[in-house]
């Protein structure tokens, strides 16, 4: 085939850094999971950070956590996602596209089938709390816009890096604060979450970029045997 070929959703200089990341993100979750499984009250590291309850804040902080809650929500969220799917294919990189939707959609099936395993609840036992899936959906749309950006902007080892962990860390922190203040979640619900998309989104994106790489292969491996 002609042409270059589609720039890599995980930078190559990334994906060791990342790959250590995400090994350790997923198992801070299991731990957190083990150690909270069929829990229904505040751990020690939650009484400690805060208790939350239903109104933890007031006006008008509590109006900019229900906004920063609502873009966890399926509405919210959709818009997001079609908005980054929408920014990626006119820019022109559709394995982008391919990655946030992957992405999303691992990221939260994970953190669903976490709830169901692990079992702890908040405020009742049908709400089901471990892991945030909020903060965990925040936090990978977040990491993959900013994967897309230090591909796009050709950034170095340490600059890419930089940009991917203060992106994961900002929508984490925001999203984490708004489930906790408004008593949604307890805080090691929202460090689980934030993990949960650490360890999901660099292997998703190693995988959509494996796929693509074997995908393109195939089609040069059929274009040559044509012209034969």
């Amino acid at each position: 085939m002609t042409g270059r070929p589609a720039p890599a959703v995980l930078p190559p200089s990334l994906r060791v850094s990342l790959g250590l990341i995400a090994v350790l993100a997923a198992l801070v979750v299991v731990v957190l999971g083990v150690l909270y499984a069929g829990h229904s009250e505040p751990g020690t590291v939650d009484r400690w950070i805060i208790q939350p309850t239903a109104d933890s804040v007031g006006p008008p902080w509590r109006r900019v956590a229900l906004a920063t809650d609502f873009l966890g929500e399926p509405a919210g969220a959709a818009m997001l996602v079609v908005a980054a799917v929408t920014g990626c294919l006119l820019l022109r990189r559709p394995r982008a596209a391919v990655l946030i939707v992957a992405g999303v959609s691992l990221t939260v099936g994970a953190s669903t089938l976490l709830k169901s395993l692990v079992g702890r609840t908040i405020h009742g036992d049908d709400n089901l709390s471990y892991p945030s899936g909020h903060t965990a959906f925040f936090t990978a749309l977040a990491l993959m816009v900013a994967l897309l950006a230090t591909g796009r902007l050709c950034l170095g080892r340490t600059a890419g890096m930089l940009l991917v962990l203060t992106a994961a860390l900002a929508a984490g922190a925001a999203m984490g604060w708004a489930q906790v203040a408004l008593g949604a979640h307890y805080p090691t619900d929202v460090l689980g979450g934030w993990c949960t998309a650490l360890a999901v989104i660099p292997a998703t994106a190693w995988l959509v970029d494996r796929t693509a790489d074997r995908l393109v292969d195939r089609m040069a491996d059929a274009g040559r045997r044509q012209r034969r």
